[in-house]
């Protein structure tokens, strides 16, 4: 069996799980077995993981698990799996499942592949492949325990919804009290998170201050994209620290990446250059992100930026 952690932020599950259970059910034909989905909390749609290959959805509900502590999380997880009889427990590589794919690998004696990007081989091996070097060069991972962790890069597998709603089904396992206590949370609301965004519109130090973002929040709302920025307009506070992109930032893989006055440094190319389509506007000709470009213009942002917003707004009221 392979069991899925689908995280549910708020009570709900969304494209991250959704990935997941797709990976998981993919995995699970491969294997030629079954896969079931695992939530932990008040969920509110649990029963549309079924939609994506679960052809069950456990829910363990206790109180402790309303914040994420990943101890807990970690031990109930570990628990579940080893009462299903699982085989391979795949969680996202999430900032949650960062923290849980090697404490859940230790706790169950199991091989590990954090950051992985495609449905595993079975044939000869169980093998699964992932980025390495800061995604230039790809690795073919073999997991030769019997039982196997694996986390999954967002946006590498598209959710495929086949089927119908699951029945979600009461889990009974010990939920340790938590060693945390939480005070308060704060997330950002009305965006879609940097790692789940398809569309990603980005900005470094050419843009000169924040007095002059509003270019790029004019062109992201046209292509219903979310804001990143480099490294230096966080630490510099023109942006929030939240939007940072880059090997020191957040690691994203969106369908399409506008980069507008970034030069392209290494670290930054290291959290971007996975996304399948790159384009780079810098006035710059010897600007490195060129290099790394699908499309570049090369010619001054401050023109060709509300420019582009103009040519995406024509094209969509001409639908």
């Amino acid at each position: 069996m392979v069991l899925v952690f689908a995280e549910s932020p708020k009570g709900q599950v969304k494209k991250a799980a959704f990935e997941a259970v797709t990976y998981g059910a993919k995995t699970a034909a491969a294997m030629g077995t079954s896969c079931v989905a695992l939530t932990l909390g008040a969920v509110d749609n649990a029963a549309e993981l079924g939609k994506y290959g679960a052809s069950k959805v456990y829910n363990v509900a206790d109180s402790n698990l309303g914040n994420f502590d990943s101890q807990v999380y970690t031990a109930v997880i570990a628990d579940a799996a080893k009462q299903l009889g699982a085989e391979v427990v795949i969680v996202s590589h999430s900032s949650t499942g960062k923290s849980l794919v090697g404490r859940l690998a230790a706790r169950l004696d199991a091989g590990s592949v954090p950051g992985a990007n495609a449905v595993p081989t079975v044939d000869g091996g169980f093998k699964v492949k992932k980025g390495v070097f800061s995604g230039k060069a790809i690795a073919n991972v073999e997991i030769t325990s019997a039982m196997k962790v694996i986390s999954l890069m967002g946006n590498s597998i598209p959710p495929e919804a086949t089927g119908a709603d699951a029945a979600v089904e009461a889990l009974s396992v010990s939920v340790p009290a938590s060693k945390v206590t939480v005070k308060e949370v704060k997330r950002v609301e009305g965006t879609v998170p940097l790692p789940e965004a398809e569309l990603v519109v980005s900005a470094g130090r050419g843009m000169k201050g924040p007095e002059n973002w509003g270019i790029i929040d004019a062109l992201a709302k046209e292509l219903g994209a979310t804001t990143a920025c480099s490294r230096p307009v966080a630490d510099t506070g023109w942006r929030p620290h939240h939007e940072h992109v880059g090997q020191t930032g957040v690691a994203i893989r969106p369908n399409l990446y506008i980069a507008a006055g970034i030069s392209g440094a290494i670290q930054h190319l290291a959290g971007v250059n996975s996304s399948k389509v790159i384009v780079v506007i810098n006035k710059d000709p010897e600007a490195p992100f060129f290099k790394a470009a699908d499309y570049g213009v090369c010619a001054d942002l401050f023109d060709v930026v509300p420019r582009l917003t103009e040519a995406i707004k024509a094209y969509k009221n001409a639908q």
